[in-house]
């Protein structure tokens, strides 16, 4: 089963055991709607208008939470769909596939964007950063990868789970990453950003006494 609540705490989408994808208030517990097509992953943009939702096959979908009404279907995936996810801007959306990709597609076209590359067996759960800049992939290879999304590279892989990794998340300051996984665990990560690549920085005036004074000595 897979459950996503709005960033407002006002709705939860999530698939029955049944496979049935259902949007429900939760202060009165009140179902709302069913939506009919997909059923194996689920998630709700920031400001709850819209929703994805992943399949048993190859495709996932974009629906109108207002209305239930299936907006888009994007297509380009081999096999089943594990995982979707939306961008804090609702521009872009994410998937995790049985194929060992994630994809990358612009919302409004249905473009794919980017293929992202390394794992060795089905992507179950990814999850973007924030900013949009990094996104973070589990897989049933047992490992995790962070991502640089503008050049779909891959910056570091985690390893130390003994099963498939089922689920990942990154923290809002991205500091942080938590995974879970069929060994039965859960596993908090730290992200060393100290040893990522920086642009330069612009020479600042400021500077040149200290940089004059360490050349002296």
């Amino acid at each position: 089963c897979s459950v996503c609540v709005s960033a407002d705490g006002q709705y939860a989408l999530f698939v029955d055991s049944r496979g049935n994808l259902k949007l429900w208030e939760v202060a009165s517990r009140r179902y709302l709607r069913t939506f009919k097509g997909h059923n194996s992953s689920v998630c709700l943009s920031a400001d709850g208008r819209h929703a994805l939702s992943g399949s048993g096959y190859e495709t996932f979908k974009l629906w109108e939470v207002e209305t239930g009404r299936c907006l888009r279907t994007f297509e380009g995936h081999t096999f089943r769909v594990n995982s979707v996810c939306l961008s804090a801007d609702g521009r872009y959306a994410l998937s995790g596939s049985n194929d060992t990709t994630l994809k990358l597609w612009e919302v409004e076209t249905g473009r794919c964007l980017r293929t992202f590359e390394g794992h060795t067996d089905g992507v179950n759960s990814a999850c973007l950063s924030a900013d949009g800049r990094h996104t973070l992939s589990g897989s049933k290879d047992k490992t995790l990868k962070l991502w640089e999304v503008a050049t779909g590279r891959c910056l570091r892989p985690f390893e130390g789970h003994t099963d498939g990794v089922n689920s990942v998340c990154l923290s809002a300051d991205g500091h942080h990453a938590l995974s879970g996984s069929g060994d039965r665990t859960l596993r908090l990560w730290a992200l060393d950003w100290e040893l990522e690549d920086k642009d330069p920085a612009g020479w600042d005036e400021g500077a040149r006494p200290y940089l004059q004074n360490f050349l002296t000595l």
